[in-house]
């Protein structure tokens, strides 16, 4: 049975709003870890890192579900080559399409009657889609939600900020300084939002060349670890540009290998590393103040 997008729908009741927001609260409860991935600008490759985030936590024995609010350019599902419709779940809820390392995945391009048709939508139609995502649809025990947001600081980073308390950041950037400056710009939305900053990640850190191995250094060198030391965030890693993994987003193919396989993996493995390092450092601070608070 297919689901219709929420804009197909007849305006929803006060009652069907409020009873859709406590679903979303009884499904995120069961939901460990929620990753928010942004930007400060696009063209940083904020998608592919998302989908290389949460294939690489499942691969690591994760339960791991990939959520794409980019409701505009929607590209997790070309990413991860999969089609189709979503269908009604066991529950009643939408089911989420499976894709690799049984990654549970939801796009608003599953609900779209042609793949290439435009999301005209302004932010209450934009808040009222992610909401239903999270409370429509049948997540189960996630130990991560990976949540992939448009460029920028507008309505959907918002909505997740506002759905989402206990969301944390990961802030993407690049090298390149006008990459840095916009990044600035997503570290103090994250501050007044009040939403918790896992890290940055510098992606295309440096180029594998593709006859020899060896890494080029396209842009700058230290420019996120720079950023992130002058603003206070954590240093997550770096990620270098390596074609293969342009040509698997490409193909619907993502390039997962064995960390010691090629310089990217090294680099996504030790990325991986920190990314749940630092889950745990943020765990453990929250449990100590709930104690506190408790005594």
């Amino acid at each position: 049975m297919g689901k219709k997008p929420p804009s197909d729908r007849q305006p929803e009741t006060l009652a069907e709003a409020w009873e859709i927001e406590l679903k979303a609260k009884e499904r995120l409860e069961l939901i460990r870890h929620k990753l928010l991935v942004m930007s400060g600008k696009g063209g940083v490759g904020k998608s592919t890192v998302a989908v290389y985030l949460a294939l690489g936590l499942a691969r690591r024995g994760h339960t791991v579900g990939l959520l794409d609010v980019d409701l505009h350019g929607p590209d997790i599902p070309r990413l991860l080559g999969l089609k189709g419709r979503f269908y009604q779940g066991p529950e009643g809820g939408i089911q989420p399409q499976i894709a690799m390392e049984k990654v549970k995945v939801v796009s608003i391009e599953g609900f779209l009657s042609e793949r290439d048709a435009p999301v005209i939508w302004r932010g209450p139609m934009k808040h009222k889609a992610i909401r239903q995502f999270l409370g429509q649809v049948e997540w189960g025990r996630l130990d991560y939600l990976i949540i992939d947001s448009p460029p920028g600081t507008g309505d959907e980073p918002l909505s997740v900020a506002r759905l989402i308390p206990d969301a944390r950041a990961i802030i993407i950037t690049t090298p390149q300084e006008v990459a840095l400056a916009d990044v600035r710009k997503a570290i103090n939305f994250c501050r007044h939002t009040q939403l918790q900053i896992l890290g940055i990640v510098e992606n295309m850190s440096s180029l594998i060349c593709p006859h020899c191995g060896g890494e080029i250094h396209l842009f700058r060198q230290g420019g996120g670890q720079k950023t992130a030391n002058d603003m206070g965030i954590p240093f997550l890693g770096s990620l270098p540009f390596d074609l293969r993994v342009v040509a698997g987003g490409d193909l619907g193919a993502p390039l997962i290998e064995a960390p010691e396989a090629s310089s990217f993996s090294r680099a996504l493995w030790a990325l991986l590393d920190q990314v749940e390092a630092r889950c745990r450092e943020l765990d453990e601070e929250r449990a100590a103040k709930e104690e506190k608070a408790d005594n």
